[in-house]
Formats: C-alpha cells, sequence, structure tokens
C-alpha cells in the first residue's frame, strides 16, 4: 500500500447504525467505535468527514456536528422504528437518494473519497462513487460467508441476498480495507477480490480510554467485592458472540465454588436473534444455579466500560466469528488477560500464552477446562496482563488513522481519469449462488 494525495473532505458511510450510538445497543458495536474513533483523528488531521447514517428518531436533527470537523448526517430512509437490519435492503434506494441530494446540493467535487462500512453502505457508496466520480474504499467488517461456515447454534444463516451484495461491492470498490491477513485472504478466497487493492489496516482501542487503573477503585465504582475472582464478558447478547457459551463453561466452576467468590460478569444488551428471548441468558443462569453468581450490566460508555475491565481478573471473548475484536484489545490495554476463541481477528488480537489463551472451538467442557487452569494460576494471569498491555500498545487507533490515510491516497492515486469500469458478477458469485447455506426455517 502507497499513500499519495490526502482527501480534503471524506463521505464515510454507516447506513444501519450511527457511531453516536451506544455500544453494545441493538446492532451498534465495533463498527460504531471504528467508524467515531478514526472520524476524529481523520478531522484532527486535516480531513473534513461527513459521515451518513439512517435516521432512527424523530429527535434526530438533519446535521449534527459530533466534533471538530466531523458532520453526522442523518438520512430519513424508511420509518424511525420499527427496522432492524434486515429490513435495510428495502430502504437503500430512499437512503441513496437522500445521500445524492446532500451532495447535489454542493459545488462539484465536494467529496474526494467514500469510505463505506459494512455491505448495506458498501451498496449506496457503489452508486455514489460512480455518480460522484470520485474513489470507494470499503470496510466489511463481517462477512456472510465467514459468518455462516460458524453459525452458532440456533442462529440464522445470512441470507443469499447479502452474499451477493457483497460479492457486488468487492468487485465495485477501488480499495478494501481488511482488519486482519485473515480477512484479506477471506476476501480473495471467498469473494475473488484481486489481492492487489487489498489493504489490511488493524482497528484499534483508545489508549487514552483504555489503561491500567486500580482493581479496588473500580470494583467500588461497580459495587463489585473487592475480594471476588471475575471473569467478564463485554458484548451484544446474541449467538453469534456466544455468551451462553461462556456461561455454560463457567456454571460448573460457579457451582463449584465453596468460597463464594467467584464471579461472572456480563455487560451488554440484546441483539440481533438474540432481541427474539431478551431474557435468554437470565433464564439460562437461574437454570444452572448460578443466578445469583451472575451480574449483568447494560452496555456501558468508554469511561466505565474501561472501569469494567480493571474490575475483571480474566476477560472472556468466546464469538463464534470476529473480524478483528475490538473488546480483547481494550482489556489488554487495562492490563487485563483475555481467553478467546481462535476465530478470525481474534488470533491476532491475543497472543495466545503471551497475553491470553486461544480456544480452539466451542465445546463446553474444553471452555470450563481452559477457564479453570487460568484461574487457578493467578501468577499466570498477572503476568499474561502485563505483557497485554505493552501488546495493545500496537494496535492505536493512531495507527489505524495513517494506515487509513494511505488507503485513501492510494485509492485517489489510482482512480480512472476515464469512465469507470463496471465490475461484474462472475464464476464467483454462481459458486455463492450454487453453495448457498440451508436457510433456518
Amino acid at each position: 500500500m502507497t499513500g499519495g494525495a490526502r482527501p480534503r473532505r471524506l463521505a464515510v458511510i454507516s447506513v444501519h447504525t450511527s457511531p453516536l450510538a451506544q455500544p453494545g445497543t441493538g446492532d451498534a458495536g465495533g463498527m460504531n467505535v471504528y467508524v467515531w474513533q478514526t472520524a476524529q483523528r481523520l478531522a484532527r488531521r486535516g480531513v473534513e468527514v461527513e459521515i451518513f447514517t439512517r435516521a432512527t428518531s424523530s429527535a434526530d436533527r438533519p446535521v449534527v456536528e459530533a466534533a471538530p470537523g466531523v458532520l453526522v448526517r442523518h438520512i430519513e430512509a424508511g420509518p424511525f422504528d420499527g427496522l432492524d437490519k434486515r429490513d435495510l435492503p428495502g430502504q437503500l434506494c430512499a437512503f441513496s437518494a437522500n445521500v445524492l441530494r446532500v451532495e447535489a446540493a454542493q459545488s462539484p467535487g465536494y467529496y474526494d473519497v467514500i469510505h463505506s462500512h459494512y455491505w448495506l453502505s458498501g451498496q449506496v457508496g457503489w452508486l455514489a462513487r460512480d455518480r460522484w466520480r470520485v474513489p470507494l474504499v470499503h470496510t466489511a467488517h463481517t462477512l456472510a460467508a465467514v459468518k455462516n461456515a460458524s453459525l452458532a447454534g440456533g442462529d440464522t444463516a445470512e441470507p443469499m441476498g447479502r452474499l451477493i451484495g457483497e460479492q457486488q461491492v468487492v468487485a465495485e470498490a477501488d480499495r478494501l480495507v481488511a482488519n486482519t491477513r485473515t480477512e484479506a485472504a477471506e476476501l480473495v478466497d471467498l469473494y475473488g477480490a484481486s489481492p492487489a487493492k487489498i489493504d489490511v489496516v488493524p482497528p484499534g482501542a483508545d489508549l487514552d480510554a483504555y489503561s491500567p487503573g486500580s482493581r479496588a477503585a473500580a470494583r467500588a465504582e461497580l459495587g463489585l467485592d473487592p475480594g471476588d475472582t471475575v471473569v467478564t464478558f463485554v458484548g451484544r447478547l446474541q449467538p453469534l458472540k456466544a455468551p451462553d457459551v461462556l456461561l455454560a463453561a463457567m456454571a460448573p466452576l460457579l457451582r463449584a465454588d465453596a468460597t463464594g467468590t467467584l464471579r461472572l460478569l456480563i455487560v451488554g444488551g440484546p441483539s440481533g436473534t438474540g432481541l427474539e428471548h431478551p431474557a435468554a441468558l437470565a433464564e439460562l443462569a437461574d437454570a444452572m444455579g448460578v443466578a445469583d453468581r451472575v451480574t449483568f450490566l447494560p452496555p456501558q460508555p468508554a469511561a466505565t466500560l474501561a472501569q469494567v475491565y480493571r474490575a475483571s481478573d480474566l476477560v472472556a471473548v468466546p464469538s463464534f466469528s470476529e473480524s478483528f475484536g475490538l473488546v480483547a484489545v481494550e482489556a489488554q490495554a487495562c492490563g487485563i488477560p483475555v481467553i478467546a476463541a481462535d476465530v478470525g481477528g481474534l488470533g491476532v488480537a491475543v497472543r495466545d500464552g503471551v497475553t491470553g489463551r486461544l480456544v480452539d472451538g466451542h465445546d463446553i467442557a474444553t471452555w470450563t477446562a481452559e477457564l479453570a487452569d487460568l484461574l487457578a494460576d493467578p501468577a499466570r494471569l498477572q503476568r499474561y496482563g502485563a505483557a497485554a498491555v505493552t501488546h495493545a500498545q500496537g494496535y492505536s487507533w493512531e495507527h489505524t488513522t495513517d494506515a487509513l490515510l494511505a488507503s485513501y491516497g492510494a485509492a485517489m492515486g489510482n482512480f480512472p481519469a476515464g469512465p469507470i469500469r463496471r465490475g461484474v458478477l462472475g464464476r464467483r458469485t454462481r459458486g455463492l449462488l450454487k453453495n448457498r447455506p440451508r436457510m433456518a426455517g
């Protein structure tokens, strides 16, 4: 990846979730954090950033200056509420039309680059790219083909419409930003992407917000016992993130703990298919006889979330699929070791045997054994935690911003001066159609 020109004004498209939303609620998660953190840092580097997202409330102002140099434009597309991510493909026409109207009111050449996040935004970005004649940089964040290959039990496969939509965006984007080399290989192997247009740009952590601190003070703030041993889950409560796997794995340890000091802390709100039964985890804890040893907290803002990490002895990230795993990096930045499933970007975010443990698969007994092994060795947890801080320093949002600017420069430098080449659906897409997953129903 070689840099070139720097954009004056960047159009960021984030259709289904606003960077102003609280991560851990609804569909808001790591992507929100990514968009918000990079937007602020790009603005500090002199790039004007305008973020287009769908309005979800009549109280949303059309334009909000969210930070110096960062505008959030709330675009009307469909009803304000009652829609989730699965309903939004039907609103892309309305969203796209209103995005194009914003640019049409400006002087020609108003935006220099488009950066779309998630496939829904990529569809809008593809249209805007051709109309505005500026390059499109796309970050998938998650890929349907990867998710469908490792579905949680009872979860719903991603539909063929998304698979085809992702294929189209991969074919049309001028640059593709992958979180890890693993994701880059998936784009090539599963979607036929050209390796020459992929930039590997790891996400980061806000190292000012997430840093080591007093465990005693954090527990006092959260109302946790200073003498407890706390294992923590942070994330959206849905099958993909596997909080039920962690709860089932912890249950035998909680029941066997005669001291009464072992506790599981679950921080987050229901999302995705988890919205169908939002009380499922609490009911599972009750059925397993450990409800009194499990504490549930709603999603937390960054300042309080840092205290959640600092209050923990161990953070668990048991997801079935993760493009990177921001929770793992944030926890390590606070000096907390992590046990994580060895999937996707978590193999990069966590250094196995140095800053934590990577677990192969989601077998409950295996997770119970790994957790027991770690919790029985406080000295090892302390060593992992110390190494975790150093490891996390390599994943700052400043590093991410540097790499994004280089990607934007490459996209601008290579953008064709003549007619834009149209991508076509080729053998790769026909293969996706032929081998489409069986839908749950």
